[in-house]
């Protein structure tokens, strides 16, 4: 026989081997239990893990008196305060900081505190390393085994969830697992900082309490990052020594979004420009950078976590350090990350007079302002070299004069650009290479493309639409009063945007026309119910001003309930009645802004002209109804809303964001976005391109899938189908292209486009759901299809019908015959087999000897379809199956057994007890004395020892009885799960 391919010897075995070849000390499952002092006396394995240590003892112990020579136990008990931490990730934050040396202990012979050193960062041949598999912990009620755990210093830090390159979604079941871990067993979540997950092709990072898909990322062992596979090059990279110290040191941060704690690691783009803004920054020869990373790709943690090392490095001498943002909303929120990273040096220069003082009178540490608090600064203020200036959007914040009254002030300064937009050709876009890129052969000190983003999966690619053409600005007012402006290109501050179309009175004019905005509103109701919100994802209505909000809310409200949408603009003190009944106080926008960002939840749609165009985060946001001219940054920066990766919880992803151009913007692509052309494409691209992909699909694809049936469309069709995709590989290549197919035709359905291609989609949706019903354990209808689809399918075919075309038979003495006699290939005879057994053990859900059975018979369907047995060894296995269980069904009844009483007797049969009867009937009788033993762990003790006396009073092999116990529980648990 062939030996298969299995997630122990495949994966968790591989990634030990490589590991401990990078300098991690293996350790068996017995001597890491040692180490953790379990009790190996006792019977219970949670009893034998209740009072271990989540840590190897000892050895952290060691470390702890080696590093920290004024530590003494009797004064100090540090481990009882690790296990009194927080189970949560608050209690993960504080672990974190006693890893970081960051906590005290007290020395009482010098009455002081004193740093706690855990580990040592600065000479890594000073920790130790181990690597170990199958790490047990059970908190009382639930117990968990983790794959792999990395230590050092006797800390578990990583966990690695392995799964089998064989199963389909292995990643999304092992991501699944490391969500159980956090719900059953936090506790032993509160040390480890970092969780992996692989199966040998694709290999996801991501850090412990926060378990959000979109925070979960693909590590690339190499700079293209396309290989898919090489493990062992995946392992050797991500758990290199120095990196695993650097993630714990630096890359892992604790910011609060929205009053809740959460947690993030920097992904490799972010961290290889934190590495070089800091490598820069204390180069004696350069003094200017540009940090050029896409929008959405986390380049606000980039730039806190630059100014955070710059300023603890020795080399900086005590620096000052400038966070210029480019909005006021933001200032408040960059100091308290700062804050939450342990930054105290923190000042905020809110006024010209404040940034001046604290440049005059020296200050070291980290200011955070804007540029216009530079406007009239005296020049030469500070002359000092270690001032750094980190520079948000600086495509636009340092233009002008007050990029010059900064220079002038601070000559001496390093200025750090950083950007999310790509640099365009205009007169702005070559003002900031000159500025901040001339220290760099190709402009830019470190870049991240919005290609590499997409491709990474950091933001979704963008497709626009254009409106009908009557609704669109006529062209030439567009060009007059705002294409052709030269002041109108690069310009990237919303401000500046308005002031430009204050003075296009026709636009303006036009785009505010009552019977204009009466039809738009009517346009988006309809579209948003019928392309959006059968999707369930969410949208933005931009209109040219603020009056022009009002008004699409008055007529918004004629077509849909009032609730699904909400104004939010800035309030004048001035504003007439009419833009006053949309004012809102601060605590009403931070609902607002907070239920928007949340799926299934009130409102649906916001209507906005400047708030919410930059800087807020909502990933189920997917359609922008565009009713304001933009171009080039301010577009980019606006239309970047709806390219955040979202994943609702069945698993359903956003496939890209949308764009409804009423104005007409993206006629002009050229002109609206004035990037290199590269660039452009890669910004977005015409729905209609979606259009000719499912044209391709169904002329060059879908042939080879419609072709394998012909009508009449018979039992025998399906049986061809069945046999066609027995190999697992030709069903996920089908399934790929299946999903591919429907994701489009959810987007682009209605239209009238479709129409010649729906009864093949129907039909090709048929052999999906065949294919689909037939391999698949379970099948649910509804979470298979997307929305429109299921209502295709309902109106148009008997699905419940297509059931049929694998038969679960009613087990009993002619079943085997029934299927053998059967006309059915071989292939779905197997299928068969399988499926009646399976529907013989849900019937019988009470009969714990049946879940062997099923498990055995999905066993042989595996080796089956991986072809590591034969059709003929299948039905002849699945054959013994089934007289196995009709033969203990007919035993059961004759012994007068219960479900219970006769799993025990089966079982105690297969370990060979002769008087298997008379100790399932004890077991049985124990069980009855405590029937809350699922519930209280002091009865599942007294159940299990009186057990484990049972199985003693007929055997000497403490170990043989031990381990009987330990598998008759572990059944009886995974059957009440």
């Amino acid at each position: 026989m062939i030996a298969a391919f299995t997630e122990h010897h495949s994966v968790q075995k591989r990634i030990i081997d490589y590991a401990s070849q990078i300098g991690w000390q293996p350790l068996s499952q017995a001597e890491t239990e040692n180490l953790r002092h379990f009790d190996t006396s006792a019977t219970l394995p949670s009893e034998r893990a209740k009072n271990s240590c989540l840590f190897l003892k000892d050895i952290l112990l060691q470390k702890v008196i080696e590093f920290n020579p004024k530590y003494t136990e009797k004064d100090n008990d540090f481990l009882s305060k690790l296990k009194n931490l927080r189970s949560d990730i608050q209690g993960n934050k504080d672990f974190l900081q006693f890893l970081r040396g960051e906590k005290t202990f007290f020395c009482s012979e010098e009455n002081r505190e004193y740093n706690l050193k855990l580990i040592d960062f600065d000479d890594h041949t000073n920790n130790i390393y181990h690597i170990s598999e199958e790490y047990y912990f059970h908190n009382g009620r639930f117990g968990n085994r983790e794959d792999i755990v990395f230590f050092i210093n006797g800390i578990p830090i990583i966990v690695i969830e392995c799964k089998n390159s064989t199963k389909d979604e292995a990643l999304a079941i092992g991501l699944d697992q490391i969500r159980r871990y956090h719900k059953e067993t936090p506790e032993m979540l509160i040390p480890q900082q970092i969780f992996t997950i692989t199966e040998a092709i694709g290999f996801l990072y991501g850090v412990t309490w926060n378990t959000n898909r979109k925070n979960l990322f693909n590590w690339k062992s190499t700079e293209d990052g396309e290989e898919i596979g090489n493990l062992e090059s995946k392992v050797k990279t991500f758990f290199d020594i120095k990196r695993v110290l650097a993630f714990l040191k630096k890359y892992i941060v604790f910011v609060e979004k929205d009053e809740e704690l959460n947690k993030y690691i920097l992904r490799q783009h972010q961290v290889e420009a934190v590495e070089k803004v800091v490598t820069r920054a204390l180069d004696n020869q350069k003094s200017r950078g540009l940090v050029w990373h896409t929008q959405g790709s986390g380049k606000t943690f980039t730039i806190i976590k630059s100014a955070e090392l710059l300023f603890k490095q020795p080399e900086a001498d005590k620096p000052t350090i400038i966070l210029l943002i480019d909005r006021n909303e933001l200032e408040d929120q960059m100091i308290r990350n700062l804050r939450s990273l342990g930054i105290q040096n923190v000042a905020h220069a809110n006024s010209i007079a404040a940034m001046r003082d604290l440049l005059k009178e020296d200050y070291r540490g980290l200011i955070v302002s804007m540029i216009h608090k530079f406007n009239d600064m005296p020049p030469n203020i500070n002359t000092r070299k270690n001032i750094y200036v980190l520079v948000d959007e600086a495509h636009r914040t340092t233009s002008g004069d007050l990029g010059n009254y900064l220079m002038a002030a601070i000559p001496n300064a390093t200025l750090i650009g950083f950007t999310g937009t790509p640099i365009d050709k205009t007169a702005y876009g070559r003002g900031t290479f000159k500025t901040f890129g001339i220290d760099d052969p190709n402009g830019y000190l470190h870049k991240y493309s919005i290609s590499d983003s997409i491709n990474d999966g950091t933001t979704l690619p963008l497709y626009y639409s254009l409106a009908p053409n009557e609704l669109r600005v006529p062209e030439d007012i567009l060009e007059k009063e705002f294409l052709k402006l030269a002041e109108a290109e690069g310009v990237s501050d919303i401000e500046e945007l308005n002031k430009i179309l204050e003075k296009a009175v026709q636009t303006r004019h036009f785009l505010k026309g009552k019977r204009r905005i009466n039809k738009i509103a009517e346009f988006v109701a309809k579209h948003y119910q019928t392309y959006v919100e059968n999707l369930g994802y969410k949208a933005f209505l931009v209109g040219v001003d603020r009056e022009a909000c009002a008004l699409y809310k008055k007529a918004l409200d004629k077509y849909l309930p009032t609730e699904y949408s909400q104004v939010v603009y800035t309030a004048a003190h001035n504003d007439n009645e009419e833009l006053k009944q949309y004012h809102l106080n601060k605590e009403e926008e931070k609902t607002i802004r907070k239920n928007f960002a949340k799926s299934g939840t009130l409102p649906k749609i916001l209507i906005v002209t400047e708030k919410l165009l930059t800087g807020y985060d909502a990933p189920v946001l997917y359609a922008m109804y565009l009713d304001k001219p933009m171009r080039d940054h301010a577009l980019l920066q606006a239309i970047a809303r709806v390219n955040r990766p979202y994943e609702d919880e069945e698993g359903k992803k956003k496939p890209f964001g949308l764009v409804i151009d009423f104005i007409g913007i993206f006629d002009k692509l050229e002109k609206a976005l004035a990037f290199d052309s590269d660039d452009v494409k890669s910004v977005i691209k015409d729905l209609v391109l979606l259009k000719d992909l499912f044209k391709k699909d169904f002329e060059n694809i879908a042939p080879k899938y419609l072709g394998l049936i012909k009508p009449p469309y018979t039992d025998k069709e399906v049986d061809k189908l069945i046999e066609h995709f027995k190999s697992k590989s030709k069903r996920k290549e089908f399934f790929k292209f299946y999903k591919e197919v429907e994701m489009l035709y959810e987007i682009i359905s209605p239209d009238a486009f479709l129409r010649p291609y729906i009864e093949n989609y129907k039909l090709l949706t048929q052999i999906y759901y065949i294919v689909r019903n037939a391999y698949a354990k379970h099948i649910y209808v509804d979470k298979e299809f997307q929305r429109k689809t299921i209502d295709l399918v309902k109106e148009n075919v008997d699905i419940e019908n297509l059931e049929m075309t694998t038969d679960a038979y009613e087990l009993d003495a002619n079943t085997i015959e029934l299927i053998k006699k059967g006309k059915k290939p071989d292939n779905v005879k197997v299928i068969n087999l399988v499926k009646t057994l399976g529907k013989y053990a849900e019937k019988h859900s009470g009969d714990l000897v049946l879940i062997s059975l099923k498990e055995k018979a999905q066993e042989i369907q595996e080796n089956y379809e991986n072809r590591i047995i034969t059709t003929q060894t299948a039905l002849e296995q699945l054959e013994a199956l089934i007289k196995e269980a009709l033969g203990q069904e007919d035993e059961k009844k004759s012994k007068g057994f219960d479900d219970l009483t006769f799993f025990f007797s089966v079982k105690l049969t297969e370990y060979g007890f002769k008087n298997s009867d008379s100790i399932a009937k004890s077991f049985k009788e124990s069980f009855k004395k405590h029937p809350h033993w699922q519930q209280s762990e002091a009865d599942t003790r007294e159940l299990r020892q009186e057990m484990y006396l049972t199985i003693l009073s007929v055997t000497d092999d403490i170990e043989k009885a031990k381990k009987i116990i330990d598998d008759l529980f572990n059944i009886l648990l995974k059957a009440n799960e």
